[in-house]
C-alpha cells in the first residue's frame, strides 16, 4: 500500500496501466491517493523474517512514483499478463521499462514475476522522445510559469514544505510532454513478450546446462589428476601396499574394509597398466579364499575380477 498525495497523482496515467488487472485498486482518501497492490496466489507464510528488509528495498517506489515514475505499474500489468487476463494482442502500456532500478526489481521479487517476462520487458527503455530535456528546455519552461505558481512552490520551499520539488518537477514534465507522445520504439505485445521471454528462459537452461556440463567436466579432470597422482604414490610403495590392504582388513571395522578395497582397486589398476592382470588375480583370489568369512568386506570386492 502507497499514499500519494493527490495532487501530484496523475490518475489517468495510472489508470492506464490498470485496465486489465484486479490487483491493484487506486483509492482517493482526503487530500490522499492510496495505491494498494495485492497478488491472491502469493504466499508470504516464508517471508516474516524479513519485512524490514523488504520495506527498506520497497521504499523507493513512492518516491518514484511522485517523480513520475509509472514502471512499477507496468509490473502490475505483467502480473495480469501472467494470468491471462491480458490478450495476447494488448500492447505494453508503455515501450519497455529498462533500465530497472533495484526497487523495481525487488518488487518484481516480492510479488513473484516471472523473471524471463521482467527481463524481456526490460529489453526496452520506457523513455519517450519527451523525456530527454535540456536545462534550457527546464528553464524555459518554468520561466513561462504564472509568477502566482512560482511564488506558492519558492514559499513553500522556504518553509521545507513537503512535495515542494517533487510537484514542480511534475508541472515541468507535464508542460514538456507532447499531448500525442510518440514511443521511440514500437510498442510489443503481450504475446510478443510472452515469446522473448521463453527464449530468455531457453537460452537461460541452455547456459545453466552449459556451466554444469563444464563444472563435471573439471571435476572429473580434477579426479582423474588427483588418482593418477594416488596411483604413483601406491606404485612407488612396491610390495608394501600389499601389507597394507591385510592390515586394514584385519581391523574388521567398515573405515579398513573401504580403505582395503580402495587400495586393491588402483592395484588392479596398475595392473592394468603394466601388462600383470593375471598376478593380480591371483593375489585376490587369495585374499577372498583368506578373508571369506568377512562377508561385509567380499560385498566390496564385487566390481573387482
Amino acid at each position: 500500500m502507497i499514499k500519494l498525495p493527490a495532487r501530484l497523482a496523475d490518475r489517468d496515467r495510472m489508470g492506464a496501466f490498470l485496465m486489465e488487472t484486479d490487483d491493484v485498486v487506486l483509492v482517493t482518501a482526503g487530500e490522499n491517493m492510496i495505491v494498494s497492490i495485492a497478488r491472491e496466489e502469493l504466499e508470504f507464510e516464508d517471508r516474516d523474517d524479513d519485512d524490514a528488509s523488504w520495506l527498506a528495498a520497497l521504499a523507493p517506489l513512492r518516491a518514484d512514483l511522485l517523480a513520475g515514475d509509472l514502471r512499477l505499474f507496468y509490473l502490475t500489468w505483467l502480473m495480469a499478463v501472467e494470468t491471462d487476463a491480458v490478450e495476447p494482442d494488448a500492447p505494453e502500456p508503455m515501450p519497455g521499462i529498462g533500465p530497472l532500478t533495484d526497487a523495481l526489481e525487488a518488487f518484481a521479487e516480492f510479488f513473484g514475476i516471472n523473471r524471463n517476462l521482467v527481463q524481456a520487458a526490460a529489453e526496452q527503455g520506457a523513455a519517450t522522445v519527451s523525456d530527454d530535456a535540456t536545462p534550457e528546455m527546464v528553464r524555459r519552461t518554468i520561466a513561462a510559469m504564472p509568477d502566482t505558481w512560482k511564488t506558492d512552490l519558492l514559499v513553500r520551499t522556504f518553509d521545507d514544505g513537503p512535495h515542494a520539488s517533487v510537484e514542480l518537477r511534475a508541472m515541468v514534465r507535464a508542460r514538456l510532454r507532447p499531448k500525442n507522445a510518440t514511443p521511440v520504439t514500437a510498442l510489443r505485445t503481450a504475446a510478443e513478450l510472452r515469446a522473448r521471454a521463453d527464449e530468455i528462459r531457453l537460452a537461460r537452461e541452455r547456459a545453466e546446462a552449459e556451466l554444469a556440463a563444464a563444472q563435471r567436466r573439471l571435476q572429473m579432470e580434477a579426479a582423474e589428476k588427483a588418482r593418477q597422482i594416488r596411483l604413483e604414490a601406491i606404485n612407488s610403495q612396491g610390495e608394501s601396499v600389499w601389507d597394507d590392504v591385510e592390515n586394514e582388513i584385519r581391523r574388521r571395522n567398515p573405515s579398513g574394509y573401504d580403505k582395503a578395497a580402495a587400495l586393491l582397486f588402483d592395484l588392479q589398476a596398475l595392473a592394468e597398466r603394466h601388462g600383470t592382470v593375471d598376478a593380480f588375480r591371483l593375489r585376490l583370489q587369495s585374499i577372498r579364499e583368506r578373508h571369506a568369512g568377512k562377508e561385509r568386506f567380499i560385498e566390496r570386492l564385487t566390481q573387482l575380477e
